[in-house]
């Protein structure tokens, strides 16, 4: 899936410690798949910074074997269950969740201002999802972790995503070395404690090659 994140400036690396808390679906990196809202939130956010503003073009492999890797959520509509997900993530001090990748709607200022008049006692629950869906379609994706960004690259770089250059190499040389099948190999690198490093910020192990994390996988495995 094309994806895109409006910005005042063009993303060349994507740092998740610089994402604000509290939005939608929690702390993370969003994108859209309507380049039209990308394009408008550029111009706004780029109107703040005095920049033009830019629309960052990403692929996004939403495959059965990102669903493998990440915890995954979908939100197919403006419906109860996002309505209390979204009021749990704006609250400061509610809870967090685990998800790696969450898809669904916006809550755009529009919709913002009605969350707060239900949350005030303004409106019913029962009114305010019934205007919801009269609302434009809208769309969002978060990645929430580092893991999730393994599924996302830039369309405008030659270089492999980090999902290609770590984990296909990774499962190719398992099943070449030890004869795996390709499920087994996948699972024994995604369900390793490497792996589970990869997300690790202070561990930087993510910048290493990936003949380097093979052979720390391996002793670990004591393959």
């Amino acid at each position: 899936m094309i994806v895109y994140h409006g910005s005042y400036t063009v993303i060349e690396e994507i740092d998740l410690s610089k994402s604000a808390p509290n939005k939608d679906f929690g702390k993370g990196f969003y994108v859209t798949k309507f380049r039209r809202h990308a394009e408008n939130w550029a111009k706004i956010i780029g109107r703040r910074h005095k920049t033009e503003g830019y629309v960052t073009e990403f692929v996004f492999y939403d495959t059965e074997f990102t669903e493998r890797l990440c915890k995954v959520k979908h939100f197919d509509a403006y419906d109860e269950e996002w309505l209390d997900f979204v009021v749990e993530n704006r609250n400061p001090f509610g809870k967090k969740h685990d998800y790696d990748i969450v898809e669904g709607p916006v809550a755009d200022d529009k919709v913002q201002n009605r969350i707060g008049h239900y949350l005030d006692g303004l409106i019913s629950r029962g009114d305010f999802l019934e205007e919801l869906k009269w609302h434009e379609d809208t769309h969002q994706i978060c990645f929430c972790t580092l893991k999730s960004l393994l599924t996302l690259q830039r369309t405008d770089r030659k270089q492999f995503s980090l999902l290609s250059r770590i984990g296909e190499p990774i499962v190719e040389k398992l099943v070449t070395d030890f004869s795996f099948d390709e499920q087994t190999a996948t699972d024994k690198f995604f369900t390793s404690k490497i792996f589970a490093e990869l997300d690790n910020t202070k561990t930087k192990l993510y910048e290493k090659d990936w003949t380097e994390i093979y052979e720390l996988l391996l002793s670990e495995l004591k393959l």
